[in-house]
């Protein structure tokens, strides 16, 4: 029975061909599966008004767990019953035959496996196709020079580990082959067949030579404690990858579980139900050739040596219309230069890329889908990487990252969960970005979040060659939801495109340089509902666009103010509109509310204190007191640029390098003084 219900569905688990902008303006693209029913709908389009959503999808839809991979139970009556001691075999029952210090199966059938094996193998050969359940009953398997499980040929292989009972699997660290040309085995537990793990027992794998379980084409894994050690990988399966549930425990020199199939674009996936991971690899974590989905499990990721060892970068800006650059105080790049270098900031990874090139955490080669699970990812290069679309529907994810926190080629979408990054260069970056629930916390050393252009060099619907922060009228970030904190370095939300905001709340604390500034976009920031309260730097600083439905006000301030100083935005009535205390120091404030109205008088106060809840330095309920009256002002278009004198018509602190960008107004235009009326 193959394993899978419709082999196209992986390789369009998420459909990656109408989602990269820069090379379809196509509005609304719908794409069906043979003569399946739809699976996803993308909108896209040179709209900045039209959102970009991927579909959720299930394993069920992509793997089949049949009877045989469950089948735990056995009974001496109809089994071969072979009892290993040393180098030599006792063999009760058909189909099995003790060879040169080696065990040889050879039919299909039940094979109960106990004692040890000192330097041999244990060999599947069955020419029928027939399936083989192995139960290991208490084995210490030992070969010096190859894999002690070799599974040459067979319909399906069933490990089962005996319940109560612990199996050891050790090799030695190199292997003797026929011939030059041969290099298989290359696993403690190599299988040319379909192979599936069961059972309750517990298997522990040394691989001194390479890959600790292989399996050329399916691997699943049903339940059991499986602890691996390897030289390489730990966990291989060629054609897919499918773990319904488990204990594993990886500690790997290449990648931790990976599926390889590069070939077909049906094969080559991961899929995960449920289990518990621990997986410290110096490569990948978990990386899948195609498309990657996980619908539960708990896991412990750390992967090239943890984000402490992930490259040392410098914030370096790409250009893109409106020529507008930042810098970091420090860095190389002119503020005041004319023309910018397009950025390096991410290492160009390639269909030729290495292995030591990559020590993400969650890697998939096409699309990703997390339905859900508990994640702490430790990784050196990018947490959770996608080389086609990211969605993420649910899930408790806590992230430290060398590199970026979530990475997407094409689409980023959140649905739902809880994401804590709290270490990344860049928090969340994606040609394009839809946040549509979930709670997202970010802490990054450039941009907290970053829709830009192009990919990390790899191809998407053979759009090749792009430059990751080239910039295109197609890339949007939306917001429709959720609760986002963003501390920045770089830019708070950076849009090498659009931005539309309909709901949710935003926070952004930082940057604290005039090189960034705490709202960047290109083309226009359509803001028509939700909460956002964003401080940082004021020499770059942008506000909502004209265009908005909701208003918005943009206060900058002479000097900087200290990290902590309140503002308080209140009504006529001395209604709190907005109590917010920034983490870090600051010179602009943009605040955009439901409760801001046209026609309305509004007071800017900094200072004082307040008795009300604080989250993230947002204050609700309570009592405000003790603070300076900055301005009185009056609403009567969308954006309201203040100063300490009053009303303005942009940004009066624009530092070097600052040109008009967009809609949102990055004018020089000096105040005429006087409070607004």
């Amino acid at each position: 029975m193959k394993d899978l219900l419709m082999g196209s569905k992986v390789g369009l688990v998420l459909l990656c061909a109408v989602l990269m902008s820069a090379c379809s303006t196509t509005s609304t693209t719908t794409t069906a599966v043979e003569d399946t029913a739809t699976i996803s709908t993308v909108q896209s389009g040179t709209d900045s008004g039209a959102e970009l959503e991927l579909a959720s999808i299930n394993i069920s839809d992509l793997v089949t767990f049949d009877e045989e991979d469950s089948t735990k139970e056995w009974s001496t009556d109809n089994s071969t019953a072979i009892e290993l001691s040393g180098n030599n075999a006792t063999i009760s029952g058909a189909g099995a035959e003790a060879v040169d210090g080696s065990v040889k199966i050879t039919a299909a059938g039940t094979y109960v496996l106990s004692g040890t094996l000192d330097d041999g193998q244990i060999v599947v050969n069955v020419q029928d196709k027939g399936t083989v359940q192995l139960v290991l009953n208490g084995v210490n398997l030992h070969d010096s020079d190859s894999a002690p499980i070799y599974i040459v040929e067979a319909g399906k292989v069933v490990m089962t580990l005996q319940e109560g009972t612990e199996n050891v699997v050790t090799d030695g660290e190199t292997y003797v082959y026929e011939d030059a040309s041969t290099d298989e085995p290359n696993a403690a537990i190599f299988s040319k067949a379909d192979l599936t793990i069961n059972g309750t027992g517990k298997l522990s794998v040394t691989a001194n030579y390479n890959n600790g379980i292989t399996s050329k084409d399916d691997l699943k894994i049903m339940g059991g404690t499986i602890e691996i050690q390897a030289a390489d990988d730990g966990m291989m399966g060629k054609d897919m990858v499918a773990i319904q549930d488990g204990e594993i425990t990886i500690t790997a020199s290449g990648d931790g579980i990976k599926a390889t199939n590069d070939e077909d674009a049906t094969k080559g996936f991961i899929a995960i139900t449920a289990g518990s991971f621990d997986i410290q690899a110096d490569n990948d974590g978990i990386q899948a050739e195609t498309a990657l989905l996980i619908d539960g499990g708990t896991y412990n990721l750390v992967t090239g040596g943890g984000n402490a060892n992930g490259e040392v970068k410098t914030e370096s800006m790409g250009q893109g219309p409106g020529g507008r650059g930042g810098f970091e105080p420090g860095s190389e790049v002119d503020p005041t230069a004319t023309t910018i270098e397009p950025s390096t900031e991410t290492t160009t990874e390639t269909s030729t890329e290495t292995e030591s090139t990559s020590a993400k955490g969650l890697k998939a080669g096409g699309d990703m889908t997390v339905n859900n699970g508990t994640f702490k990812i430790d990784s050196a290069d990018d947490a959770i990487h996608g080389n086609s679309n990211v969605a993420i529907n649910g899930g408790d994810i806590g992230i430290t990252s060398g590199d970026d926190g979530i990475h997407a080629d094409a689409l980023v979408s959140i649905a739902a969960g809880s994401i804590d990054i709290s270490k990344s260069y860049e928090g969340i970056e994606g040609a394009n970005i839809t946040i549509s629930d979930g709670e997202i916390h970010i802490v990054a050393s450039d941009d907290g979040v970053n829709v830009a252009g192009g990919n990390d060099g790899s191809s998407v619907n053979g759009c090749q060659g792009q430059n990751e922060f080239s910039t295109s009228e197609n890339n949007l970030l939306t917001i429709n939801g959720g609760y986002i904190t963003v501390d920045a370095t770089g830019d708070g939300l950076d849009a090498n495109g659009s931005v539309t905001m309909s709901g949710g709340t935003v926070i952004v604390n930082g940057p604290t340089n005039s090189g960034n500034g705490t709202l960047d976009y290109d083309g226009s920031f359509e803001l028509t509902g939700g909460t956002l309260v964003a401080a940082g730097s004021s020499g770059m600083s942008q506000g909502p666009s004209d265009e908005s439905s909701q208003y918005s006000v943009v206060m900058n301030f002479t000097e900087t103010q200290q990290a902590g100083t309140m503002v308080q935005l209140e009504d006529s009535e001395g209604n709190n509109v907005v109590t917010f205390a920034p983490s870090k120091d600051y010179q602009t404030v943009v605040i955009s509310s439901p409760d801001l109205v046209t026609g309305g008088s509004y007071t800017l106060y900094s200072g004082g204190t307040s008795t009300g809840s604080v989250v993230d330095g947002l204050y609700t309920d309570g009592e405000y007191e003790g603070g300076t009256e900055i301005v009185t002002f009056d609403i009567s278009s969308s954006v309201t640029w203040l100063n300490e004198s009053g009303v303005t018509t942009g940004n009066t602190n624009q530092g070097p390098g600052g040109g008009m960008r967009g809609t949102g107004g990055m004018g020089g235009t000096k105040p005429e003084g006087g409070k607004g009326e």
